[in-house]
């Protein structure tokens, strides 16, 4: 089945280059109703169209604190996937896993640190670059996988045919059934299928979506069957279709709604901006805007600033409300937006 949702006028106007709107809006009660109530595969369609429509507004305006949003939703995605393949880091511990790890020292964040390697890398590598092989072969491997290179050929073959192809439904089902047919699981799926909407929808770089729902049931551990997706007939692949475009509308509605919160905070750190004095404070605000989180333990080096210099500026920032500490402990403390 292929299902092509009709674009909502918004999305018209932003394909036909008309200017965007200045701020994200919320989303409408009625859209999150409809995706609740949706009985059939097209009433389901229709609401992850206008789901998507609504998130591909908020992807166009390209603002500074894009980065900063969609490694949180990277973090989200990643402890999603954790909890769902048995392991017991959060959020919390995941960001210390990586953010206390050495630069460069990867080997050291272990399985659930890897997990979030992975979802940081679709977050912010170029969308077009995130289905080439070696792409593919790096966050295979950070998803515990050893694949082989004819396994990633074969793969990255089979995603360009459903890039090219297939529809909503089709391009979503596709992604899962590779992934499974290949040995790699449905959490290396979601991660697939997300970096297929945003090459589909020509975005700069993708959005973490599927790997924040948790009804989709994946397993972070490593798969090895390599048989396909069971079908048993047309109303099991209506219900899996259903599924996949509730699970794709919820994800995309949870996206604006961080956009929105983001949006409030960034706009506060932009305001508190040009009272900062020290040297090399810009490129922090930028840092702030562009990721997760910071942490002022190791200075930085980029701008020069020692550790007791950006532990003043982060606690002059928290002042203002500009920023959150985020870790809660007195030592090694970590702060966002």
């Amino acid at each position: 089945m292929i299902l092509r949702p009709r674009p909502s006028p918004f999305l018209h106007a932003q394909l036909l280059g008309s200017e965007p709107v200045a701020h994200a809006a919320p989303v409408p009660s009625w859209l999150r109703k409809a995706i609740e109530a949706a009985q059939t595969v097209e009433d389901a369609a229709i609401a992850a169209g206008a789901a998507i429509s609504a998130l591909d507004a908020v992807v166009r305006r390209q603002e500074r604190w894009a980065g900063a949003w969609r490694q949180r939703l990277a973090l989200a995605a990643a402890a999603t996937t954790a909890k769902q393949g048995g392991r017991v880091e959060d959020e919390a511990a995941l960001r210390d896993t990586v953010l206390l790890t050495r630069p460069g020292d990867f080997l050291s964040v272990g399985p659930a640190g890897l997990l979030l390697l992975a979802w940081r890398r679709l977050a912010a590598r170029p969308a077009e670059d995130l289905l080439t092989k070696g792409n593919l072969a790096a966050v295979l491997e950070k998803f515990g996988h050893a694949c082989d290179d004819e396994a990633v050929t074969d793969l990255a073959e089979e995603l360009r045919q459903l890039g090219a192809g297939a529809g909503m439904v089709g391009m979503l089902a596709g992604a899962f059934e590779a992934a499974e047919r290949h040995g790699f699981g449905r959490v290396a799926g979601v991660w697939l299928a997300d970096a297929l909407l945003a090459q589909r929808l020509g975005w700069a770089h993708a959005v973490p979506l599927l790997g924040t729902e948790a009804s989709l049931g994946m397993s972070a551990r490593p798969r090895r069957s390599t048989a396909r997706l069971p079908v048993t007939g047309t109303e099991t692949e209506t219900k899996r279709a259903k599924g996949l475009l509730a699970a794709q509308a919820r994800a995309a509605l949870r996206a604006i709604d961080l956009s929105i919160e983001l949006e409030r905070r960034a706009d506060r750190l932009l305001a508190v901006a040009p009272k900062l004095r020290a040297k090399g404070a810009d490129a922090i605000v930028e840092q702030l805007l562009s990721d997760d989180a910071l942490m002022a333990s190791r200075g930085d080096k980029k701008t020069g600033m020692s550790d007791r210099s950006l532990r003043r500026l982060f606690d002059r920032l928290v002042e203002h409300g500009a920023v959150r500490e985020l870790s809660g402990r007195p030592t090694f403390r970590i702060y966002g937006i």
